[in-house]
């Protein structure tokens, strides 16, 4: 019956935000202003954030602990697995370095590209110009 309850109505998504929702909000967190989907927690002079998007959560912090702390917060409500370090999220490739976080969509493309047919076409070099070079032209 609960099975039914989480996942074979059409309210399950919603049902499971919401519980997910009202654990976190009285877990210390609070929503981000603008997007209500993420999740906020700050200890002195760190911060956690945990983003959902459907059934999917991520989560990082400036300090390490905070997230093994999630971890285990989330662990001791919910069964839930943990697939590691992002690498790949809605189509995004995700790269982590020393001197920052890296996005791109060259996954994406790449897949576009194949599935038209295009990833053996000859490229073309495409000049572009910055609003300063454009400026200083005119």
């Amino acid at each position: 019956m609960l099975q039914k309850a989480l996942y074979g109505l059409h309210q399950a998504p919603r049902a499971w935000y919401e519980t997910l929702a009202k654990y976190l909000l009285d877990n210390g967190f609070h929503r981000g202003k603008i997007n209500q989907t993420l999740f906020i927690e700050k200890q002195k002079g760190d911060i956690l954030l945990a983003q959902v998007y459907v059934d999917d959560i991520i989560f990082g912090s400036t300090k390490k602990e905070l997230c093994t702390e999630f971890k285990k917060l989330m662990h001791d409500k919910f069964h839930i697995s943990f697939i590691g370090e992002l690498t790949f999220f809605l189509g995004l490739k995700v790269k982590q370095k020393e001197d920052g976080i890296f996005i791109s969509h060259d996954k994406y493309v790449a897949d576009i590209l194949r599935k038209f047919s295009f990833t053996y076409v000859r490229t073309a070099s495409t000049p572009m110009l910055g609003i300063e070079e454009t400026i200083a032209a005119n």
